[in-house]
């Protein structure tokens, strides 16, 4: 069975961690309301992409 020579210091195992987080998800203001949306994604809010309305989006 492996069994581990030496004992993995705190430094060594942040390292071998430090690729395991959550990266932050990008957003960018909305050119036609100015709500946050992700980039190159239709804007969940007015319906609109690239300056164009390609939902209509109604109450």
């Amino acid at each position: 069975m492996a069994v581990p020579k030496r004992k993995v210091s705190p430094h060594r195992r942040g390292n071998r961690r430090s690729h395991d987080s959550l990266k932050v998800e990008a957003h960018h203001e909305c050119s036609n309301c100015g709500e946050l949306k992700r980039p190159h994604n239709l804007c969940p809010h007015c319906g609109y992409y690239n300056g164009r309305e390609i939902v209509a989006v109604g109450l």
